[in-house]
């Protein structure tokens, strides 16, 4: 699974989340370091990141953004984000989330 977020506070928050989850976590800080060719999940800042591009990997993508940002949550849906939620539910359902998009792969 790998994370995307240029926040680190946020990422590490993320991390930890995960694998005390049972979850194996890479962090990155964008789409162009994360190589995510090997990863079963995507947890991606949709603030910061292309919702197409993410969606064009194939792959289940937890996308989360600020909850003032309506046009990200449609940009999302329309590109076919599996999962796009404001960033305080996310942070609130993670592992949650995780598991039921995992449980549909």
């Amino acid at each position: 699974m790998i994370a995307i977020t240029p926040d680190l506070l946020l990422g590490s928050k993320v991390e930890a989340m995960l694998v005390a989850a049972g979850h194996e976590v890479k962090l990155a800080p964008n789409l162009a370091e994360a190589s995510p060719d090997d990863a079963d999940l995507l947890v991606a800042d949709l603030d910061a990141e292309d919702p197409q591009a993410l969606a064009a990997l194939g792959i289940p993508i937890l996308g989360y953004y600020s909850h003032v940002n309506t046009e990200t949550k449609q940009a999302a849906e329309a590109a076919g984000i599996d999962t796009a939620v404001p960033r305080s539910r996310m942070v609130r359902e993670l592992p949650q989330l995780v598991d039921k998009l995992l449980s549909k792969a």
